[in-house]
């Protein structure tokens, strides 16, 4: 594992606050010889969190100067993108400016899993759009679901309305259309690629509210992340799925469809 600040080697200080102050947002992706399909959504979501939490953005240019710099050399890896300011802790947290990038280089992961039984939970993020760094109630909950037999959960408001995985989107197959659920979430970069491969191909791509009571009615049910481009999920609770291979095939060529774009 390989870690830059800023594109020079981590220094004491700046890790130590890393693990004191949970403050910041990220995403990670792979690399594959110098490209990352959804490149574009993720250096948006950098610049968005950037100016939302910080107030000022490295930009554009300066990302893909760092990310490139951090994977020099590789074929392939797996790249995190963290943002902090050490300028920022729980006694002054009023600092506004430029944060810090932190890149992290490790080698791509397996897929998070081949299929999920998973558990509905009521909870929701705090800031749902954004992907940071405060991560406690997600490990509290998946530490919880596993405890209780399950391999994963998924989150509902107190009106029992679904938005996401702990680490994950979610999806409904429904006849020849993939339904996407609509609440406060993340809107996820392998969930949109997705989405426009499905649209190319001229498959139909919902977004609504969807309610647990209403998840029978569906044919399938499937999550997706930058690790795991389409699994199924076989369960959730007491409603069962059947997994169909030729969605879960779909699913995959149209993530595939979408070309990794140079950093």
């Amino acid at each position: 594992m390989d870690i830059l600040i800023d594109g020079l080697p981590a220094n004491p200080d700046d890790l130590a606050h890393q693990a004191l102050v949970n403050y910041g947002a990220y995403t990670s992706f792979r690399v594959e010889h110098g490209a990352v399909r959804g490149l574009d959504l993720h250096l948006a979501r950098l610049d968005q969190a950037a100016v939302e939490l910080f107030g000022e953005s490295p930009g554009e240019s300066e990302f893909r100067r760092l990310l490139a710099l951090a994977v020099e050399g590789r074929d392939k890896a797996w790249l995190r993108v963290s943002l902090f300011s050490p300028e920022i802790g729980h006694r002054n947290p009023s600092f506004v400016g430029r944060p810090k990038v932190m890149t992290v280089v490790s080698p791509p992961p397996p897929p998070l899993a081949t299929q999920m039984r998973v558990t509905a939970v009521t909870h929701v993020r705090e800031t749902p759009h954004l992907k940071h760094v405060a991560t406690f109630g997600q490990t509290r909950v998946r530490r919880a679901a596993r405890a209780a037999g399950f391999d994963d959960a998924l989150f509902v408001d107190d009106q029992g309305h679904v938005s996401e995985g702990v680490t994950w989107n979610i999806g409904f197959i429904q006849g020849e259309r993939i339904v996407w659920p609509q609440a406060p979430m993340l809107a996820g970069v392998t969930q949109v690629l997705i989405e426009r491969g499905l649209i190319q191909t001229g498959l139909g791509v919902e977004s609504r509210p969807v309610h647990l009571d209403q998840i029978a009615a569906f044919d399938g049910a499937f999550l997706c992340n930058s690790a795991t481009p389409a699994c199924p999920i076989n369960s959730i609770d007491t409603v069962a799925f059947s997994e169909d291979p030729v969605w879960l095939d779909r699913l995959r060529d149209a993530w595939l469809s979408q070309p990794p774009q140079p950093i």
